[in-house]
């Protein structure tokens, strides 16, 4: 396969007009397409005096064409992860509007690209040297924390995973059970289909009858452990020439289960948002231990352990993760030091979690914590209440505002002017042992 294009150039290239960019069921959208779209909101985007925007799009084609017109129109796009308007309403101090295939009730400008009407062809402006987009991540405290991530990393990553696998993905579509509004997704849904001149799917997979409906073209799958999990074996197989999983630890018997039906071994990345891409490992012996990229520098902390590559300009970020390096280099990660854990693949932050209960009416102390169910997280919260007591259920819905779904507790406890201290070891003792009572 030929070099990885860099992102700048994906609109000055030579491919054909006719070259196919993305699918969605039937739909074709070309080259050609994709530059009458880009010119359609570059050119209003030009008139528009905000720097940053924010995209929100359920649909990766429209996301791609207002990625690609904000960056030539030297404005910095900002990539939420989410749409629920309690959350950006929050966020708004980050950008000057939003792009969105949605209505959102903002205070600040919202535009659907769909809605703009054909600008005079203009010839785009090269995209900055300095150029990159925002995204977010959570952090410890619950805060979500903001993300710059440079063009030129984005692009090196790329060439990583180019020379890892990019020969064998020829005339393969890209298809997907992530989402591209988080950097996993972005990266191998919208950075490297078009890097490498891949079709990508527009839509996203939600159930195995959709991926085993995928079957006149071989596949790049990009997916999760907690999708591999529900892959139903009795459905006929698409053509899937490598399938690509992380944002989540993968267990061995997903793992196996998956290959049976895929007929090929599960590759696994491991990296977060901060670092972009660290190391991989392939499914084929149970347990694979963990191989760092090439140029990634893993340094020993009393604490843990910092990584620095080309990726975070070999500026030395700490890890939150416990890894385990054996004598030739490999690691396997056994554990977490943060208040961060994986449900479904999501990071969800317990801090942030707590730092919402405390918003709601009646509720004037709460801890969360993990609960593990037939090897399967949920959440817990107890949470102290005045003497008006508390309804979980009213709780539970005002939540949705501004939560993921699996961030939403479960199971719930309440008690009255119990003191709480989350960061205590005795108070996660007292909290265990009051789920342990209602189990």
């Amino acid at each position: 396969m030929n070099n990885p294009l860099p992102l700048a150039q994906w609109l000055c290239t030579n491919r054909h007009p006719q070259h196919v960019v993305a699918f969605a069921g039937q739909k074709l959208w070309t080259q050609a397409d994709l530059i009458n779209d880009v010119q359609r909101i570059y050119g209003w985007l030009k008139t528009q005096p905000g720097e940053h925007w924010a995209l929100c799009f359920d649909n990766s084609y429209d996301f791609l064409a207002a990625l690609l017109a904000t960056l030539h129109a030297g404005k910095t796009p900002v990539i939420p992860g989410h749409r629920r308007e309690a959350q950006l309403r929050e966020q708004q101090n980050h950008f000057y509007g939003v792009m969105s295939d949605t209505a959102l009730n903002l205070s600040c400008p919202v535009i659907n690209p769909q809605d703009l009407i054909c600008m005079p062809v203009q010839p785009f402006e090269p995209v900055h040297a300095n150029a990159g987009v925002v995204l977010f991540t959570s952090g410890s405290t619950g805060e979500p924390a903001q993300i710059f991530k440079s063009l030129q990393a984005l692009d090196e990553e790329i060439a990583w995973l180019a020379a890892l696998w990019g020969d064998g993905l020829c005339n393969c579509r890209v298809v997907g059970s992530v989402s591209h509004q988080h950097l996993y997704g972005f990266t191998f849904r919208i950075m490297l289909p078009m890097a490498l001149g891949l079709p990508g799917d527009a839509a996203m997979i939600h159930f195995p009858e959709q991926l085993a409906a995928h079957s006149s073209h071989p596949l790049l799958f990009i997916s999760s452990p907690a999708f591999l999990k529900r892959l139903d074996v009795n459905l006929t197989p698409p053509d899937v020439k490598r399938v690509i999983s992380a944002a989540g630890k993968l267990d061995d018997d997903t793992a196996k289960m998956a290959r049976a039906w895929l007929k090929q071994p599960v590759s696994e990345i491991y990296g977060t948002t901060e670092t972009g891409v660290l190391a991989w490992r392939e499914h084929s012996p149970s347990a694979p231990v963990w191989q760092p990229f090439p140029l990634v520098n893993f340094i020993a902390q009393e604490d843990g352990w910092q990584v620095a590559s080309p990726l975070t300009d070999n500026n030395p970020v700490q890890l939150d993760d416990i890894l385990e390096f054996t004598p030739q280099g490999h690691f396997r990660l056994s554990g977490r030091r943060d208040r961060i854990v994986k449900i479904e693949e999501k990071r969800i932050s317990l801090s942030e979690i707590e730092r919402r209960l405390l918003t709601l009416p009646g509720i004037e102390d709460a801890a969360v914590v993990p609960i593990m169910r037939a090897n399967r997280i949920a959440l817990g919260a107890v949470v102290v209440v005045g003497e008006q007591g508390g309804d979980k259920q009213r709780w539970r819905v005002a939540l949705r505002a501004w939560l993921e779904p699996v961030a939403i507790p479960r199971y719930w406890r309440i008690v009255e002017r119990i003191p709480l201290n989350s960061q205590s070891k005795r108070a996660w003792t007292q909290l265990q042992e009051l789920f342990d009572e209602t189990r």
